[in-house]
């Protein structure tokens, strides 16, 4: 169900009640009169980012796709199922898939880790180097809200009378001298809202069993257990600290692997890029000019996974069982794993053969079809408890 929302908002004190309906249930955000300046900086993000006045169209806010009832992802179908999103022109689509915005913050900025490998950044080739560049490059994506320009972006949040005494409140009265320095603010604004608690509440049926509030049952703690398994690769791309229990985990190295995921050819027939079109992933990172990173993606959060399909980076895949069984082909060569479940045709060729991690992924065993349904099992106990509701028995 589409998200509806209402600010009750006078002049920057009163931007501190905030209704969002969420499917059909009411959750009021209410900062209290003496709250901080983080606090007041988090409520301004959150009415900017829910601004559809900053698009060029005034169709889309940044809420449109990372839908806040759809834990922060794109659920609208456009006949594909949600695997790429639809821009404010109602007619420019996506080539890769919104991921979710969940546990974004957990995110390290853009850059090398201390094993030397590239990591951290927003968006799959991490383009965005902090979260505060992620929530402003949607606003002059021409396949996105579509507007010419940062100054251009300003010039809209100046139309609105909240917006503008809430900037000047936090940043100062000469804030819109500065076109770009205004423009930094609105970013960080939203940024600020992003790392509030309710994108990353930790109270999943995983967390609440870390903290001995439930149990899990037989099929998820099977689960749980073949995912920290050695025998498996689960904890290469999804777990920095391999000790299980460990309380805050975000289910991903936010390093970049080529997984030779299949072209999305449904998705290239529509958005007009076409079939000889090729996705080079973190090599499309103006910070990247290395050919050995073409075709990488970054790994995503595990949380919330359970309802944020179709999957992958372009969602060429609707089941979170044809994730898990797609890594059987890299081991097995019998016919089962080199066919796609959901199609009944063999996979398709990687987008960018020459770079896929095929050592890595033909390490470990691969998984049987009776240890399919505990992993899935175990994948959706990383749900928030909001979200739920969303899940499939």
């Amino acid at each position: 169900m589409a998200v509806l929302n209402s600010f009750m908002i006078s002049p920057v004190k009163n931007y501190r009640r905030i209704f969002l309906r969420l499917g059909l249930v009411l959750v009021v955000v209410v900062f209290a009169a003496g709250a901080r300046a983080d606090d007041d900086l988090a409520v301004l993000g959150q009415a900017l980012f829910f601004d559809t006045n900053l698009s060029l169209n005034r169709t889309q806010a940044c809420a449109s796709c990372p839908d806040p009832a759809a834990a922060f992802t794109d659920r609208r179908d456009h006949g594909f199922g949600g695997a790429v999103s639809l821009g404010d022109d109602g007619v420019s689509l996506g080539d890769r898939n919104t991921p979710t915005l969940t546990y974004a913050a957990l995110t390290p900025d853009f850059g090398i880790d201390d094993t030397g490998a590239i990591a951290g950044g927003l968006f799959y080739d991490g383009r965005a180097k902090d979260l505060a560049d992620q929530a402003g490059q949607p606003f002059t994506n021409p396949i996105e809200m579509n507007l010419p320009d940062n100054a251009a972006v300003v010039e809209r949040v100046l139309e609105n009378p909240g917006h503008v005494a809430a900037l000047k409140q936090h940043f100062g009265a000469s804030i819109f001298d500065d076109a770009e320095a205004a423009f930094r603010a609105i970013t960080a604004s939203i940024a600020a809202f992003e790392r509030t608690a309710g994108f990353a509440p930790f109270d999943s049926k995983y967390d609440r069993f870390l903290r001995g509030e439930v149990a899990l049952t037989a099929q998820e703690e099977l689960g749980r257990k073949l995912f920290y398994s050695r025998n498996f690769n689960c904890h290469t791309c999804h777990l920095i600290d391999h000790r299980e229990l460990v309380e805050g985990a975000a289910f991903t190295t936010h390093r970049y692997f080529n997984i030779g995921v299949p072209v999305n050819e449904k998705v290239r027939e529509r958005n007009g890029l076409g079939a000889g079109h090729t996705d080079l992933g973190l090599l499309e990172n103006p910070a990247v000019d290395d050919p050995a990173q073409a075709g990488k993606v970054k790994v995503p959060t595990l949380r919330n996974i359970a309802v944020t399909g179709p999957y992958m980076h372009n969602g060429v895949f609707k089941e979170l069982e044809t994730v898990i069984v797609f890594y059987n082909k890299f081991i097995l060569t019998n016919a089962e794993s080199q066919t796609n479940p959901e199609t009944g045709l063999p996979w398709g060729d990687p987008e960018v053969p020459d770079t896929v991690d095929t050592e890595l992924l033909a390490e470990g065993q691969p998984i049987s079809s009776l240890q399919v349904r505990p992993l899935v099992a175990f994948l959706k106990t990383l749900t928030d408890r909001r979200y739920e509701h969303l899940l499939d028995d």
